[in-house]
């Protein structure tokens, strides 16, 4: 199947998911749109044990999207900008020293324990995994993923300050959990040898690069907005900047998602503030949030398709259901402990840390990064293992989030 073709059906699917949502299921809509793939899916499945040959056309179609390249090289530029583009920059400084210190300290704190934790669950069980992989397992589930937190938030109830911190920490995290792979993924396929020089310098390289060049984008950006007044040409502006800074970033080797969330948040507040008229303001509004609605449905139609393309082994699915205290734990402790020191400085809200931890959900990222993965029984190991703690993430968390945040 071409990718017209793709796109014509994944669009079609996500309509028709959205529709029977709306209608029966009433349920916030990334949660609605993946659990009725996801039924479809093990339908699929089921109707194959019946005798009836579908799943490997439904397979090869699958494999066909390409669903890490579609999501990290295509749709994660728009759904980024997106996200940052409504994010109040003001309300987000106030809040700077924890989402920094969650984004950078919590991610390689989870990183390191999942990392530990998984690799003596898999000794246990008998499966022989380098620790290089276990902690690669820990860097694409450390990060809680900006789309299914920001989706789900909105209609959670949380408190400002709070909403702030978690949808800041996920717009961040996000490409620090992202540049963490990438060295690891990195030493794997070289010599194995860890030169922590060369690690902290192309962690740098990535993350310091992405936010001065999301600056740099942003600017430039901002001034064409500010010596123009065309809503249509200052849409396609801030589109080339989306999708082409993205693109320039990961050929200059720095990281294309923290430049974009950068490059976001500056045109969703001073290029708002200063460079647009009330008419480019509505008209850029409702085109991006369209873009977003449009974007999520299609992705978590993707999430909930993907369990077609897993290797059902009983003891990969177990480990991956005890994979979920574990993630849930490290989250535990590396949100715990620095809002633990940091209450001593500033106030929190009550059960922050708890509301921190279940609110802390996994998405498409995760599942995209793992899909990377060089082939081998290590990938479809770490594969099933993250789409297990998504899919928990997703459906048990994201469903329950809003009555934790209304207990009093």
């Amino acid at each position: 199947m071409n990718l017209p073709d793709i796109i014509a059906l994944l669009l079609s699917l996500a309509a028709i998911f959205s529709y029977i949502n709306y209608r029966f299921l009433r349920l916030p809509s990334a949660i609605g749109l993946m659990l009725i793939a996801l039924l479809m899916s093990l339908g699929i499945i089921l109707v194959e044990l019946l005798g009836f040959e579908l799943r490997d056309q439904a397979e090869k179609l699958i494999r066909g999207i390409n669903f890490d390249k579609t999501l990290l090289h295509g749709m994660l530029s728009f759904l980024l900008f997106a996200g940052a583009l409504h994010v109040n920059l003001n309300e987000l400084i106030q809040q700077k020293l924890v989402i920094v210190i969650l984004a950078t300290v919590g991610v390689i704190t989870s990183t390191l324990l999942i990392g530990v934790l998984t690799w003596w669950l898999l000794a246990w069980f008998g499966l022989d995994t380098s620790f290089l992989y276990c902690l690669i397992f820990g860097a694409l589930i450390s990060p809680t993923d900006p789309i299914a937190v920001l989706g789900i938030m909105k209609k959670a109830g949380v408190p400002k300050s709070l909403e702030i911190k978690i949808a800041g920490e996920s717009l961040f995290n996000d490409g620090i959990g992202v540049v963490i792979f990438l060295v690891l993924l990195g030493l794997i396929s070289g010599s194995g040898h860890v030169d922590v020089q060369e690690v902290l310098v192309l962690f740098a390289e990535e993350a310091l690069g992405g936010i001065v060049f999301g600056l740099l984008i942003g600017a430039i950006a901002f001034y064409m907005l500010r010596s123009v007044d065309q809503y249509q040409v200052e849409i396609l502006t801030t589109l080339a900047l989306a999708m082409g800074g993205y693109a320039l970033a990961g050929a200059i080797h720095v990281s294309g998602p923290i430049a974009i969330v950068v490059a976001g948040l500056m045109i969703g507040n001073h290029g708002r503030r200063f460079a647009m008229s009330d008419t480019t303001r509505e008209h850029l509004d409702t085109f991006w949030e369209l873009v977003d609605e449009i974007l999520n449905a299609v992705l978590f139609v993707m999430i909930g398709l993907e369990v077609l393309v897993l290797a059902f082994v009983p003891s990969h699915l177990l480990v991956g259901i005890l994979a979920i205290p574990i993630v849930l734990l490290a989250r535990f402790i590396s949100v715990g402990i620095p809002v633990s020191v940091l209450r001593y400085f500033r106030e929190f809200s009550p059960r922050v840390i708890t509301i921190l931890t279940w609110g802390g959900l996994r998405g498409g990222i995760s599942v995209a990064l793992a899909l990377s993965l060089p082939q081998g029984p290590e990938r479809e190991l770490i594969l099933t293992i993250t789409y297990i703690v998504v899919i928990f993430s997703i459906l048990v968390q994201g469903l329950s989030i809003s009555r934790l945040v209304a207990r009093k």
